[in-house]
């Protein structure tokens, strides 16, 4: 498992991160969670990310528990804040101060640990005062509660105002956390740039577009028993976009690129966002051990430029490049 350094810092973190969204304390039972988890340190990786609105705060608990017993030292632990949590009160959610200071000690009770190495603004909030969020962050470093701050889905500008205000209070944004694949590409032309510029890495989610780009899906047929498009419970809802037959045919010619170079059609779409240099980590996510161990094999590929082509006339037109698409809500959910 090869290693990156997150931002213009100190930090480094496994080039595949292991992330439990959806699936840890809602849609996989504890033993199969416990057992990816393990599974994720047996393949090298020491980067974990999670957020306290996964499962409404089981995804941390159920994080905790598999952790136990580790060489704290040795781990590298991410989690997020914005999202509503608990019984969903007007405070319950955002980046106000008092959202921040009582969501981490929480999170930090869920996960049984002292201190988190990245805490990430899970959104925009566009209701509270940015020089609020900040300095709320800002505290929450002195006080020895995250080591480093970074966000998710910030827009360019977004990004830049931040990063000033944080550096007038003494620490660094170090991350942005969006959406990025072979089929969405929307952070290149305004997002990769900024950050770039502002020492700031990306942490990606959906690398393999929930599972679309595995390529378990064929067009014309029924997904597989058992898969992510037949989950009700949420998983269904965020590959939808990408199950139409037109984008499910192109992603199946990216078949004999990847059995050329010995990958798995997972490998291949994880190695291909590592090809970023503004990529520090790619986050995967499983609900079986080899799952796991398939998706770390992208771990240190290098793809060639004549592979870069051959995948970018695979997919065609179906890539999604619109900067706009940047996912940054208007406002809090209600």
């Amino acid at each position: 498992m090869e290693h990156r350094y997150l931002g213009r810092s100190g930090l480094k973190v496994s080039e595949i991160t292991y992330g439990n969204w959806i699936t840890h304390g809602s849609q996989v039972e504890n033993d199969a969670a416990v057992a990816c988890v393990r599974a994720a340190l047996d393949a090298g990786i020491t980067t974990f990310d999670t957020a306290d609105a996964y499962a409404n705060g089981a995804a941390e608990t159920v994080l905790g528990e598999a952790l136990k017993g580790e060489r704290r030292a040795s781990l590298e632990i991410l989690t997020k804040v914005y999202w509503p949590t608990g019984p969903m009160g007007p405070n319950d959610s955002g980046l106000s101060r008092k959202h921040i200071r009582e969501s981490i000690d929480a999170s930090l009770r869920r996960l049984q640990t002292d201190y988190v190495d990245l805490y990430q603004a899970h959104r925009y909030d566009f209701e509270t005062p940015l020089e609020e969020t900040m300095q709320a962050f800002a505290d929450v470093v002195r006080a020895g509660k995250a080591l480093y701050v970074g966000v998710s889905e910030w827009t360019a500008q977004q990004l830049r105002d931040g990063q000033a205000l944080a550096k007038q209070l003494g620490f660094s944004l170090v991350s942005n956390q969006p959406q990025y694949s072979m089929l969405w590409r929307v952070i290149e032309s305004e997002v990769v740039p900024a950050s770039e510029e502002l020492g700031v890495s990306q942490i990606v989610f959906s690398p393999i577009a929930q599972g679309a780009l595995t390529g378990k899906y064929k067009p014309g047929a029924a997904p597989p028993p058992g898969s992510r498009a037949t989950d009700e419970k949420g998983g269904a809802q965020f590959i939808q976009r990408w199950m139409d037959d037109d984008t499910l045919t192109r992603v199946q010619a990216l078949a004999p690129i990847a059995s050329d170079l010995g990958l798995s059609m997972a490998q291949l779409a994880v190695a291909w966002v590592l090809q970023n240099d503004n990529v520090a980590a790619a986050i995967i996510g499983a609900s079986r051990p080899e799952q796991v161990a398939d998706n770390a094999g992208a771990s240190g590929v290098r793809l060639e430029p004549d592979v870069l082509k051959r995948i970018d006339e695979a997919l065609g037109d179906t890539v999604e490049r619109d900067p706009t698409k940047t996912q940054s809500p208007p406002a809090r959910p209600s």
